[in-house]
């Protein structure tokens, strides 16, 4: 594959070396380059990243890799939506310049697959999505670390839907033993975005029926709701209201609801500096979502 230059002509790159060859070749031409990671299944609140990406660098990266570390239940490993021709589609038509689609085998080596990636999170992952899915953000951690090794980029944008990820990934580029690799490279927090109905996009979303879609409308119906009821009501009472209120109704099953610091993600007793953090099963599909009050 010829080296990028001024054509914004997408390229599909499988390879570390081919990847490391490319990116190497745009730091010599003093190109900036944004990243967008994602395990594929695009939607428009993906979109909305890579845009900024686009607008905000010379040069837009965006990764494609479901990645299996991060899976600590095998079962939605294997569920999780797969569409490279889609996802190729999309970028091309908005102007992304390079995608890394490997496979597990190219980015992971047997040893890597055996064994148990460590990281200090000083805590963060002890708590809701670290406190549900032991060994998650170990996953996270061990594939967006190698991503920036690989690409060094200059921006990398993450949404705030996955609130608990994006303050691991700060956590991570600011920690003293990774932060000479790092320290040039800036995150970019991304706003949710929302369906016209207010249901956070996510790729999991594909998994919803009709039905299910309309249903789970309702968890950010009564999130916003509990803006209003923060007005008048202590934390502890909000926190129990929004889970009795998402539990009322059908097919819909809260897993956690927590009203948190937003940047130690501790639990709180004030709506200052407070984001609320919450998972819900709509049917077989684990959503997640996020209020800041």
């Amino acid at each position: 594959m010829q080296t990028f230059l001024n054509k914004k002509i997408m390229q599909i790159i499988t390879t570390k070396s081919e990847l490391i060859r490319q990116t190497e070749a745009c730091h010599r031409q003093k190109k900036t380059i944004g990243f967008v990671p994602t395990m594929g299944a695009l939607h428009q609140g993906h979109a909305a990243l890579i845009k900024q990406a686009i607008a905000e660098n010379s040069v837009c990266i965006v990764s494609i890799f479901v990645n299996p570390t991060q899976f600590n239940n095998p079962e939605d490993l294997q569920k999780y939506p797969r569409n490279l021709k889609k996802d190729a589609e999309l970028l091309a038509q908005i102007g992304v310049h390079f995608v890394f689609a490997p496979t597990v085998d190219e980015m992971y080596s047997e040893t890597d697959m055996q064994s148990v990636f460590s990281f200090d999170f000083n805590g963060l992952d002890k708590v809701m999505e670290g406190k549900m899915r032991p060994g998650h953000f170990n996953g996270v951690v061990q594939v967006v670390s190698r991503l920036f090794e690989l690409i060094h980029p200059t921006r990398a944008y993450f949404g705030e839907k996955d609130f608990q990820q994006l303050a691991i990934i700060h956590h991570m580029v600011e920690r003293s033993s990774m932060k000479e690799r790092f320290e040039n490279i800036h995150i970019i927090d991304c706003p949710i975005v929302r369906e016209a109905s207010g249901l956070a996009m996510s790729s999991r979303n594909e998994r919803l029926s009709e039905q299910e879609k309309e249903t789970a409308i309702n968890i950010s119906k009564i999130l916003f709701a509990s803006r209003e009821w923060a007005k008048d009501m202590p934390v502890e009472q909000v926190q129990q209201r929004v889970i009795d209120t998402i539990n009322a109704v059908e097919s819909l099953e809260v897993e956690y609801y927590e009203i948190v610091d937003k940047t130690t993600l501790h639990t709180t007793t004030t709506f200052d500096n407070a984001i609320g953090c919450v998972t819900v099963y709509c049917g077989n599909v684990r959503l997640i979502d996020n209020i800041q009050y």
